[in-house]
């Protein structure tokens, strides 16, 4: 077994850190019973480009004991958890390629590592592995049978792709499914983006300015933790229908210049690139902070603030202090990359159960319905979403109401009126 991790002796730690995040997976465990007893994946090759983090190992087990050979690489050279990486390999027999800190020729020498075998399904976290294949690894393309994105910015490439006809194999969005963007994007990347910009910073968050780019639903969730701790939440916006959903959520809306002047801590959290870029940084206060939590690290423009620069210095773990040449200082959280996962553990295990479920189950759905699928991009079905808000529902001891026959015989007409 290949396998290219930071240390094999810190699997101890990693494999208890895993068991705790699978106490809190309950869906994800009902699927690994299923998946056990039917063998789905039985003699598949899955290589996954994500975050290599506890919940991610749950994962990765589950689709193991779904029958399939799995290979593992990070989808962030800064969210890698090494405890997690060698337990992986030391005690679950999964070849994983990653290492907290890997640098830009590692990263991408590991993406291929996972594709050395010929996957049959792929499964990515911002498109890294798909783009890879795309580029570099076409010959692949006649083994696969489909693949699974994760997050935002990897659906927006890859929906690229297909209204340019390039893409050359099916997709299945799970960021879009329900149970993943209206719960892991909001609560997820809420909670863990605050927890990491407190771990890197220790800074109190009530009556600061916190500048949120990006209103989309991990911004909703970033601006609603903020504001629950007492900051004064500024939202900016491109979209006009999201500007005015934020202001009628009763956040101050302004442009990204204006709010330069008076935020003290900023975050991206659009998809995009160069959303604050030389002219916001020549307006910041001194002591601005700034952190992405929108996947790559190219929505901070740092070579411009290289440039505006005259000293860099680390002056915490995570947090790089850049003097500009008229002596402000402002201060760079996690090298720009998510810093929910550079300095912070990521979302709690209990929110990723749902995307990792649907995971899972879009990758049986895939194996059995292959031969029906085009070179598109696909929503999650509607029935493997459903079912997951039913077992979450389920785990969380929570009952509801059924339509009556009547209620349903009302629903499905269009003769019965008032």
């Amino acid at each position: 077994m290949k396998y290219d991790v930071k240390d094999l002796k810190l699997a101890e730690k990693g494999r208890l850190r895993i068991e705790w995040a699978n106490e809190y997976m309950n869906v994800l465990s009902i699927v690994r019973k299923h998946f056990r007893r039917e063998r789905p994946l039985k003699g598949l090759k899955i290589s996954c480009c994500l975050h290599v983090t506890t919940e991610t190992a749950n994962l990765a087990i589950t689709l193991k004991d779904g029958g399939a050979q799995v290979l593992v690489c990070a989808s962030n050279p800064l969210s890698t958890q090494d405890d997690v990486s060698a337990s992986m390999v030391r005690d679950f027999k999964i070849s994983t390629f990653a290492i907290k800190g890997e640098d830009n020729k590692t990263y991408y020498r590991h993406i291929k590592n996972v594709l050395e075998p010929g996957p049959n399904i792929t499964m990515d976290d911002g498109a890294d592995l798909v783009s890879t294949i795309h580029k570099e690894k076409r010959h692949l393309v006649g083994n696969i049978l489909g693949g699974t994105e994760e997050t935002t910015t990897g659906v927006i490439r890859l929906r690229n792709l297909e209204k340019k006809h390039l893409l050359l194999y099916p997709i299945i969005a799970v960021n879009d499914a329900n149970t993943k963007h209206l719960f892991d994007n909001r609560y997820g990347t809420g909670q863990s983006t605050v927890d990491g910009i407190i771990r890197a910073t220790n800074i109190l968050l009530s009556g600061t300015n916190f500048v949120v780019c990006g209103y989309g639903w991990c911004g909703k969730g970033v601006s609603m933790r903020a504001k629950g701790m007492g900051a004064n939440v500024v939202i900016v916006e491109t979209n006009p229908l999201k500007a005015l959903e934020a202001v009628m959520d009763g956040y101050s809306v302004m442009p990204l210049k204006e709010a330069c002047k008076k935020g003290d801590i900023f975050v991206t959290l659009t998809g995009d690139r160069s959303v604050i870029r030389k002219e916001h940084f020549e307006l910041m206060k001194g002591g601005a902070i700034i952190a992405n939590s929108g996947h790559f690290n190219i929505e901070i423009d740092i070579p411009a603030l290289e440039k505006l620069s005259k000293a860099k210095r680390k002056i915490r773990e995570f947090v790089e202090e850049y003097t500009l040449k008229d002596n402000r200082r402002i201060n760079l959280l996690g090298e720009g990359r998510l810093i929910n996962l550079a300095a912070a553990e990521g979302h709690p295990a209990s929110v990723m159960d749902m995307s990792f479920a649907n995971q899972a189950l879009c990758c049986e759905y895939i194996a059995k319905n292959y031969k029906k699928l085009e070179k598109k991009v696909y929503k999650v079905p509607d029935f493997i979403d459903k079912n997951i808000a039913k077992l979450k529902l389920e785990s969380l001891g929570v009952k509801i109401d059924s339509l009556t026959k009547e209620q349903e015989k009302y629903l499905d007409s269009w003769e019965l009126g008032t």
